[in-house]
C-alpha cells in the first residue's frame, strides 16, 4: 500500500481577475455571477480592489467568493496637492506608486498560490483578466493555465511608434515565431492587438525576476528564444461591447468574441440595501432613507433632469477646483432652466462643497449627501450613493459623463442623449463614436466643465458652452437617433453571450487545447 498521500481533489477553478474603477469591474463581476450559475461544477471567485468589497454580499449570493486585493481602483496620474509641483514631491509619488504596484502584484501571486496550490492544476481552470489586470497573464503562464480576456472597451492603449522595428530588431526568432504562425496560434495579430505591453521592461522585469519566468512570453526564460516545440492558441479575448456600435475590423484576431455591453443586475448597483430590495418596483420605487431623491427624479416641472457624473475623475486628481464646477453647473441652470441631478461618486472635495453651498440653508443642512442635498433653490441635486444608472437615465433628459464604457452603455440602453466630456483612455473614443453616432454632440473639452479659477466671466463662458451642448443634445434629431439605437440593442443580452462563449470554447474544449502544456 502507497505511503504517499493522494492530493485533495477540487473543482476545477474560475478566477475573474478585474482591477480598476466600477466601470472596469463591475462588468466581469457580472460575468462571474452568471458563469457561477451556469457552470455549477466550477468554483468561481473574483478577485478586484478592496474598495470594490460592496460587491460582495451580492456575490455570495451567485456562489462567487469574493478575494479583496488592498491597492486602490485608481491613482492619480500626477502628484497633485500643490500648484507648482517640485521635482522631490514628484519624485516621492512615484516611489509611492512603484511601492503600491510592487505590494499589489505581491498579492495577486499569494492569491494565485492559494486558489491553485491546493491541488494539481485541472484542464477546466482558467483566469479570465480585464485590460488593467494584465498580471494574471503572467501568473496563469507560471501555474499553467489557460488565460482568456474580457473587457468592456475597446483596448485603451495602443503600441508606441517603433514597437515593431524595435521589437524585431531585439527578438528577431521571436518576432519570426509570431509573423508565421500555424492557423489559430497565437500572433503578431494578438500582440499589436492587446498584448503588446506584456513585452516591456514594465512587466519584463518582474516575470523574470519574481516569477523565474522569461522576460517575454512564449520564450524561454534561459535563452529568450520562443518555445518552438510549443505554440498555444490566439488567446480568446471577449469584448463587452455590440458590434452595432463599434466595428469590428478584419485585421482584429480571429479569437476576438464581441458580445453586447455587459451590465450587473440592477439590485446590486444600490447603495442602500432598502433601495435595492424589491427589483420589481422600477416604476413605483420608494425609501424612506431617500424620499427626497425620488421626488427630484419622478417630477416633470418643468422638464426631465440632465444627469451629471464623472465617475472617478475626481480620484484621478482632474477635478481640482469642486467650486468652480458647481458654479459652472449653476449657470447652466440658469441658461437652461434644467433642473440637474450630480453623482458626486463620494469624492470628498466635490462634496465639501456641496456641504458649504447647503449650509446656507437650514433645511438642506439637515440632510446627508447619501441622502442627497437640493442647492441653487432646488435645481440642483447632488447625491453621493449609487443607484442603476439604466433605470434613472430612463427619468433624465440626457447625460452629461465622463466618457467611461458604463456610463456610455447605460445611456445607449436608456435611449436618452448624451454630452459627453473625456479625461483619459477609451474616453476619448467613446465621445467621438457617441457624437459620430449621432446620440451626441461634439464632445466638451475639459475646461468646459472642470475650471481652476472661479473667475465669473471664465464661468459664464464655459456654462455658455455647456447649455449649447444640452440643447444640441435634446433636439428632436438626436432624441430620436438614441431612441432608434436603444430598440437595437434592446435585443441583445452581452452577459449570456459572454457565459455562452466561456462554456463552448473554455469548458468544452479538449485538452489539447490548453494554453500553457
Amino acid at each position: 500500500m502507497s505511503t504517499m498521500e493522494e492530493p485533495e481533489s477540487r473543482k476545477p477553478i474560475a478566477l475573474f481577475m478585474a482591477f480598476g474603477t466600477k466601470g472596469d469591474v463591475y462588468p466581469l463581476a457580472a460575468i462571474a455571477a452568471a458563469f457561477a450559475r451556469d457552470q455549477q461544477q466550477y468554483s468561481v471567485v473574483l478577485m478586484s480592489h478592496l474598495a470594490h468589497e460592496n460587491l460582495s454580499s451580492h456575490l455570495t449570493k451567485a456562489n462567487v467568493s469574493y478575494f479583496p486585493i488592498n491597492s486602490p481602483p485608481a491613482l492619480s496620474s500626477e502628484a497633485q496637492g500643490t500648484e507648482n509641483v517640485t521635482d522631490s514631491t514628484r519624485t516621492l509619488f512615484l516611489e509611492e506608486k512603484r511601492r503600491i504596484q510592487r505590494e499589489h502584484r505581491q498579492e495577486c501571486r499569494s492569491a494565485f498560490g492559494s486558489f491553485f496550490r491546493k491541488g494539481p492544476c485541472m484542464e477546466g481552470d482558467v483566469v479570465v483578466i480585464n485590460f488593467f489586470a494584465l498580471e494574471g497573464w503572467s501568473l496563469a503562464e507560471l501555474f499553467q493555465i489557460r488565460c482568456v480576456v474580457a473587457a468592456p472597451y475597446v483596448v485603451p492603449y495602443s503600441p508606441p511608434s517603433g514597437f515593431e522595428r524595435q521589437f524585431k530588431k531585439e527578438l528577431p526568432e521571436l518576432y519570426k515565431y509570431l509573423k508565421e504562425p500555424p492557423i489559430g496560434k497565437v500572433s503578431w495579430s494578438d500582440v499589436i492587438h492587446w498584448m503588446w505591453p506584456l513585452f516591456t521592461e514594465e512587466w519584463g522585469s518582474w516575470r523574470y525576476e519574481e516569477l523565474n519566468l522569461s522576460c517575454y512570453p512564449f520564450a524561454d526564460p534561459v535563452t529568450d528564444l520562443p518555445v518552438w516545440h510549443i505554440r498555444p492558441p490566439s488567446p480568446l479575448v471577449l469584448y463587452g461591447f455590440s458590434k452595432e456600435i463599434v466595428e469590428c475590423p478584419d485585421y482584429w484576431p480571429l479569437s476576438v468574441r464581441v458580445c453586447g455591453f455587459w451590465f450587473l443586475p440592477n439590485e446590486w448597483q444600490f447603495s442602500c440595501n432598502k433601495c435595492g430590495d424589491d427589483p420589481s418596483a422600477d416604476d413605483s420605487r420608494t425609501c424612506s432613507n431617500h424620499t427626497e431623491f425620488y421626488t427630484f427624479v419622478s417630477s416633470l416641472e418643468p422638464t426631465l433632469p440632465i444627469f451629471v457624473g464623472l465617475s472617478s475623475v475626481g480620484s484621478m486628481g482632474f477635478l481640482k477646483n469642486p467650486m468652480a464646477f458647481l458654479r459652472v453647473l449653476q449657470s447652466v441652470i440658469q441658461i437652461t432652466g434644467y433642473r440637474i441631478i450630480i453623482f458626486t461618486a463620494g469624492y470628498e472635495p466635490l462634496d465639501a462643497a456641496i456641504w458649504t453651498i447647503a449650509k446656507e440653508t437650514a433645511s438642506s443642512a439637515k440632510q446627508s449627501l447619501h441622502a442627497g442635498i437640493s442647492i441653487f433653490n432646488g435645481k440642483l441635486f447632488c447625491f453621493s450613493g449609487m443607484v442603476p444608472y439604466n433605470w434613472l437615465f430612463q427619468r433624465c433628459a440626457a447625460a452629461i459623463h465622463h466618457g467611461g464604457s458604463g456610463s456610455t452603455a447605460a445611456a445607449l440602453h436608456a435611449g436618452i442623449p448624451q454630452i459627453i466630456c473625456p479625461f483619459m483612455l477609451d474616453q476619448f473614443y467613446w465621445a467621438e463614436k457617441m457624437s459620430w453616432l449621432g446620440v451626441a454632440p461634439q464632445p466638451l473639452q475639459r475646461n468646459h466643465l472642470l475650471l481652476e479659477e472661479t473667475n465669473d466671466e471664465n464661468i459664464m463662458e464655459a456654462a455658455q458652452v455647456v447649455a449649447k451642448a444640452i440643447y444640441d443634445a435634446v433636439s428632436a434629431k438626436t432624441k430620436a437617433r438614441a431612441t432608434e439605437i436603444a430598440e437595437i440593442l434592446s435585443l441583445e443580452d452581452g452577459v449570456s453571450e459572454a457565459v455562452k462563449v466561456l462554456r463552448e470554447e473554455v469548458c468544452e474544449v479538449s485538452g489539447s487545447n490548453r494554453i500553457f502544456g
